[in-house]
């Protein structure tokens, strides 16, 4: 009985350490992508198009959609702090991680406001409000805009 307490304990303890919660000031690198205190943080669950990639408006006219995403993304989290809980690692060594502002979860948000894509490979969180921006046609969704991962699918293979 003792042995099985020891093991719980040390399960509590530690399951902490590999999922850790970071809150600070945000510096916005990209659409889907955070630092705070020096910490790159992947948000969870979206995928914003890339800074060059071109969209085109509701008059067919191309705009660099991942720019403004990043832009909409800076000006919503202003000098708020930001609250990250870790979820994951990718294959870059950023953290992945589900982010608050002033209460609001950063991924829902810009996939609500039509910035960015729930990213239905690793999550189905965002879906329903991926819908609810394409219905009500904000942001990217007023016109047209190739997904992120294909269009960065296509760059590597043209690479090649």
């Amino acid at each position: 009985m003792t042995t099985r307490l020891l093991i719980i304990a040390a399960f509590v303890l530690f399951s902490g350490v590999c999922l850790a919660d970071i809150v600070g000031r945000a510096s916005v690198i990209d659409g889907d992508t955070i630092e705070i205190h020096g910490q790159r943080i992947r948000l969870h669950g979206v995928d914003a198009p890339e800074k060059r990639q071109p969209c085109f408006d509701a008059a067919n006219q191309p705009y660099r959609c991942g720019q403004e995403a990043a832009m909409a993304l800076d000006e919503f989290v202003g000098q708020s702090p930001v609250s990250c809980r870790e979820k994951d690692v990718d294959r870059y060594g950023r953290i992945v991680a589900a982010c608050l502002v002033r209460g609001e979860d950063l991924g829902h948000w810009l996939v609500r406001s039509g910035h960015a894509f729930a990213y239905r490979r690793y999550s189905s969180d965002y879906i329903g409000a991926e819908q609810e921006a394409k219905n009500n046609r904000r942001g990217m969704w007023a016109g047209y805009t190739q997904a992120p991962w294909e269009w960065r699918r296509e760059r590597r293979d043209f690479a090649r």
